[in-house]
């Protein structure tokens, strides 16, 4: 139907708004609207951030092909886990609002949905997207036309490599004022498609309904990753019969596929001829859910495991079977690994000498095909979703038994390296000088954390550090730098968990650890923690600059001989900085820590203090690093 033939006056009329967000709805509900339009002060204008519910939804049919008999697309179903939620229940937005979606964000609350008012278009993307790891439904972020959405570009690309479900939503300049230079405009669509899935401006309202479910599909179907679409600014107002709109059902969940049987028979056989067996647990595990089918299998078959930084908790950190603290020993030394859901990028050193041998049998596990062989040709690709995969793989283990010998000489020399780094450790951690180091810090705050905590970190030692330190026993449970390593996710992620947590694990606290340079990234977001009262602990480990900083006496000896644009280290910041202060001033509690016993103190205070968020400023030691290394951090391959 055309803007100018909108039919006869008396018909009911209809917003873009309102029909975006009734679009939405009809995903979370997996219905067809019909009717009246919504109501109340929204009605009529930018309900458009309605039409985001539609991507939430509960399923259709027979549990939208999830039971195990049953088909999708072709593709032989398998049982979800029950811990697995149903795929497209997006029920949160986080954004800015401003000119042309200010209505957007009021009318997706009116129907329901639970929006965020950030500070920042990045930290509101990385929440929306911490959001589509932690539920398995796209969340999605709102942003303005023109720099908004381009601010929202490091949250989309962060989102993509990570393989998370997104939807990004943003204002456009009018049509009718393309290439006139229009306020704020801005090749959107073009740009996001470099950084998404899919990437769609509506060629008109009634089209809507079909492009948010298409989005939703693409963001959770296959790799998860981040759709973007593009909403005019006179679709936000402009009117057409209702009549006119053909509202589109919940997709299905995403077909679950399994591997080939001959392959799942080969990769047991290499397996079980394995001298010096690994398996590694990567994040897209833990999205999948995969924990109760891994577990059995790595108790079944005896073998060690190692989680990477986001697979932690997948299996609890002290587990028998986990080496992590023989990390860099089990990777150079293993003969067939095994990798659930995860890459062979530069967390993994691409799966190459020196970090490998050169003859080590990969069995790679993936969903996405084009992602099996990079970087190394592995013995056994299984293609397929995990949870059906592993089941593959138990019944194979069933069919006949079979261990590795839990005192093979390869057990023994993983639990002596494990002894040997666990020791170093402890004693970097038992040192009683000050300022303090990394280790001592960690090991106190170990002691204190609630099992069922989420972490988030990001820094550089102080995430690489904390990682050994601080346990995961939960899958999901930990946020951090990712695949695309990057910095200034800290504050939007804890964001994200806190608000998740609410809703699914009411009193579950959230404990943010950032370096004092990835504190810099995102710290005005402690206003948008204080004004939704978020119970978070923010942690900031401060040495006073970017992996290595300087005290403040020698800062103030420098500066005597000159400017400090001239004389400062580049990696430095300002001495003793008191970030606890930007917390007080909105009313949180602060506090400045330089001792054990404030650290003690200060976390027991702010742990048992669930009414309003904290934060601990940590001072450590300015040049303290981490313990020494076996290999250099990213040490190259030999290629």
């Amino acid at each position: 139907m055309s803007e100018s033939n909108l039919g006869d006056a008396s018909e009911e009329q209809v917003s873009g708004a309102a029909v975006l967000a009734r679009a939405l709805k009809a995903q979370v509900r997996g219905t067809t609207l019909r009717g009246r339009a919504p109501t109340g002060a929204g009605e009529g204008r930018a309900v458009l951030g309605a039409g985001i519910a539609a991507g939430a939804g509960g399923v259709i049919g027979n549990e939208g092909g999830r039971s195990g008999g049953n088909r999708v697309a072709g593709v032989r179903a398998f049982t979800r886990p029950r811990s697995c939620p149903p795929p497209q229940d997006v029920k949160y937005m986080f954004g800015i609002v401003g000119i042309p979606v200010t209505e957007i964000a009021i009318a997706a609350q009116q129907l329901g949905i639970r929006y965020v008012g950030m500070r920042n278009e990045q930290a509101a993307c990385y929440a929306a997207s911490a959001v589509g790891y932690l539920t398995g439904r796209p969340g999605v972020c709102l942003v303005v036309s023109g720099p908004g959405l381009v601010h929202a570009l490091g949250g989309m690309a962060n989102a993509n490599m990570n393989c998370w479900p997104l939807i990004v939503i943003g204002g456009s300049s009018e049509r009718c004022q393309e290439t006139m230079g229009a306020f704020q405009e801005f090749p959107q669509v073009e740009a996001c498609r470099l950084y998404s899935k899919f990437s769609v401006r509506p060629s008109s309202i009634e089209a809507i309904p079909s492009i948010i479910e298409k989005a939703v599909r693409s963001s959770i179907y296959g790799r998860p990753g981040a759709c973007y679409i593009d909403i005019p600014a006179d679709f936000v107002n402009l009117q057409v019969n209702v009549n006119s709109i053909k509202y589109v059902e919940c997709c299905m969940p995403p077909p679950i596929s399994m591997a080939e049987t001959s392959a799942v028979q080969m990769a047991a056989s290499v397996i079980r001829n394995a001298k010096q067996p690994l398996l590694i647990i990567g994040k897209g595990a833990a999205y999948a859910h995969a924990e109760e089918g891994i577990r059995k299998l790595v108790e079944q078959c005896k073998l060690p495991f190692l989680p990477t930084p986001m697979g932690k908790g997948v299996i609890p950190d002290n587990h028998p079977n986990c080496v992590a603290a023989a990390r860099s020993r089990a990777l150079q030394f293993a003969d067939v690994i095994i990798l659930f859901g995860a890459r062979l990028n530069w967390i993994l050193h691409f799966g190459l000498p020196p970090r490998y041998q050169p003859d080590v049998k990969f069995i790679q596990i993936d969903i996405c095909a084009e992602e099996l062989g990079n970087n190394v040709r592995p013995a056994v690709t299984l293609l397929g979703d995990i949870n059906a995969v592993t089941k593959q793989l138990l019944e194979q283990f069933d069919k006949t038994p079979w261990q590795y010998p839990p005192e093979s000489k390869w057990w023994n020399t993983l639990k002596e390296k494990m002894k040997s780094n666990e020791a170093a450790s402890k004693e970097l951690a038992s040192k009683k000088s000050l300022p303090m180091n990394y280790y001592t810090v960690f090991y106190h705050v170990q002691e204190q954390l609630p099992r069922d905590c989420m972490v988030v970190s990001e820094g550089a030692n102080t995430m690489d550090i904390g990682r050994t330190v601080l346990q995961n026993y939960l899958p999901r449970h930990r946020l951090d730098a990712g695949t695309f390593g990057t910095m200034g996710v800290g504050l939007g992620f804890a964001i994200a968990a806190a608000i998740v947590a609410k809703d699914r694990n009411p009193g579950q606290r959230v404990i943010c650890v950032e370096g004092d340079s990835a504190f810099g990234f995102s710290g005005m977001e402690v206003e948008t923690i204080c004004r939704y009262n978020l119970p978070i602990v923010l942690l900031v480990v401060n040495n006073n600059g970017i992996y290595q900083g300087i005290d403040t006496d020698s800062w103030k000896e420098m500066l005597k001989f000159g400017d400090a644009t001239a004389l400062a280290p580049p990696m430095c910041l300002l001495p003793n900085a008191h970030y606890e202060q930007v917390m007080t001033a909105f009313g949180g509690n602060g506090y400045f820590v330089q001792t054990r016993e404030e650290l003690q103190e200060s976390l027991r205070k702010s742990l048992a203090d669930a009414t309003k968020p904290s934060l601990i400023n940590i001072m450590i030691e300015p040049q303290s690093m981490r313990k020494a290394q076996d290999f250099h951090w990213l040490t190259r391959s030999n290629m």
